[in-house]
């Protein structure tokens, strides 16, 4: 193929989806990014570093290498955590660099067959689904509440017969909370003058394996003066199908997402999932060369707004339950990195009483969860988040907060592998939790039902 750019060099990537060559050439290969990057700082290989593998795209564009499964486990190994992007001088916009390779390794079948059938059940077959993903949380629950979870943890018998299984077992999420579903929203009126519209996202596991967070986001925008809808039709996102490398499945979800939000013609659409609300805000370049789509999804992306920096931008009445407790905050790396959104979530945080932060060294360090790369890159992510949990007991925080789901499941399974007595103890909580815990606690726990 040509390069899309205004570059005169031939693109030997097989498909349309490859790197664009004048994004690749942005990179003089400083290395800021090393110590920024912390696949590099666990593996040590420059092939594992942002700019290592700019240079192994660069290569195989110009034939130098052949795209061999060495090649392809450096791609792999990424994180997609997007610090370096953060730490570049030059701008390269490496999370776009790298879901396009991946993207060329997808549509070239550069996966094994075991991989691609599995891809085609979960991924296509039942995450953008609703209901089969629900039927799927079901059986996690019947799982958990059976009694069959705590035996298997306990006696360590899983990990004798499959240590990867267990690896995988220890990251499910808790399925034990009544599902948030998108009517749920009508129970929460906006108080005082209505001040706006806003649209929620409630996605794919969130509603499923957070979804008092979903609750308690409804009632801090409610308690705010906002009208609070959830459109029934919604379905996931495509963040992970887009980081993935099945491009065509995330522009089929967003081109759908697209129509039903925009339907509903809103002020704002609220996401409180970081990934989910970094993949959103990039509908726009998803799209670009859909000319149908194209005007709409800039449209869509421009109303995209995380719920931190909303409540910030728009003004939201200080709470005034104590909670007397220490927090650490992480920064989830596509709300840090990709969003830039680094102060609103920690002005919602000191707006509460009683609430001490205490930052951990290295808040914005990727805890190792990265969508499905704690399932698919078992022991790196492992080694990640022992780091981090070594810098989340050295605060001696009594609770962990975060802002994306993947990092609260990662999160509350490295309190439960690694514990510390310094450590937190509780469950990893959302910033919007605490927000309207204190709210109402103040009020006596709530005002909210219509």
């Amino acid at each position: 193929m040509l390069s899309n750019s205004t570059s005169d060099v031939l693109s030997r990537f097989a498909g349309s989806e490859g790197p664009d060559i004048d994004e690749l050439s942005l990179c003089v290969h400083c290395g800021f990014c090393l110590n920024a990057c912390p696949t590099y700082l666990d593996l040590g290989l420059e092939t594992d570093s942002p700019r290592g593998r700019i240079y192994l795209m660069r290569a195989l564009d110009e034939g130098r290498v052949d795209w061999t499964p060495r090649v392809q486990q450096h791609f792999d190994q990424c994180l997609q955590c997007r610090a370096c992007e953060t730490a570049c001088p030059s701008g390269v916009p490496y999370g776009r660099l790298m879901e396009a390779t991946r993207a060329e390794m997808f549509s070239q079948g550069r996966w094994g067959r075991r991989q691609r059938l599995a891809w085609d059940v979960v991924m296509r077959r039942i995450f953008p689904y609703p209901k089969r993903l629900e039927l799927a949380f079901l059986g996690l629950r019947a799982y958990q509440k059976s009694g069959l979870q705590r035996l298997l943890r306990a006696t360590g018998i899983l990990g004798k017969i499959s240590p990867g299984l267990a690896q995988t077992e220890a990251l499910a999420p808790d399925a034990s909370q009544p599902f948030f579903y998108p009517s749920d929203v009508q129970r929460y009126a906006p108080r005082g003058e209505q001040r706006g519209t806003v649209v929620m996202l409630t996605g794919c596991v969130m509603p499923l394996s957070f979804p008092s967070t979903h609750h308690s986001t409804a009632r801090v925008l409610s308690r705010n003066g906002f009208e609070v809808l959830a459109t029934p039709t919604q379905r996931c996102c495509g963040a992970l199908h887009a980081h993935g490398g099945d491009v065509e499945t995330a522009r089929d979800l967003a081109r759908y997402d697209i129509d039903t939000f925009l339907a509903q013609e809103p002020d704002a659409i609220i996401v409180n999932s970081a990934g989910c609300g970094s993949h959103m805000k990039e509908y726009g370049h998803l799209l670009r060369d859909d000319a149908a789509y194209a005007e709409k999804a800039q449209r869509f992306a421009a109303l995209v707004r995380d719920v931190h920096e909303f409540l910030v931008d728009a003004g939201f009445e200080p709470p005034h339950g104590s909670l007397d407790r220490s927090i650490t905050y992480q920064d989830s790396c596509h709300l840090v990195h990709a969003q830039k959104v680094t102060t609103a979530p920690r002005q919602v945080l000191a707006s509460i009483p009683g609430l001490a932060l205490v930052e951990m060294a290295h808040p914005d360090r990727c805890c190792g969860s990265a969508g499905l790369f704690s399932i698919v890159q078992k022991e790196l992510s492992r080694s990640l988040l022992q780091d981090k949990m070594l810098d989340v007991n050295a605060t001696g925080a009594d609770q962990v907060c975060t802002a994306n789901p993947g990092c609260m499941v990662q999160l509350d399974a490295g309190i439960r592998l690694f514990a510390d007595p310094h450590g937190p103890s509780g469950k990893t909580v959302h910033a919007v939790d605490l927000l309207d815990e204190s709210y109402r606690l103040a009020e006596g726990d709530g005002y909210v039902d219509r």
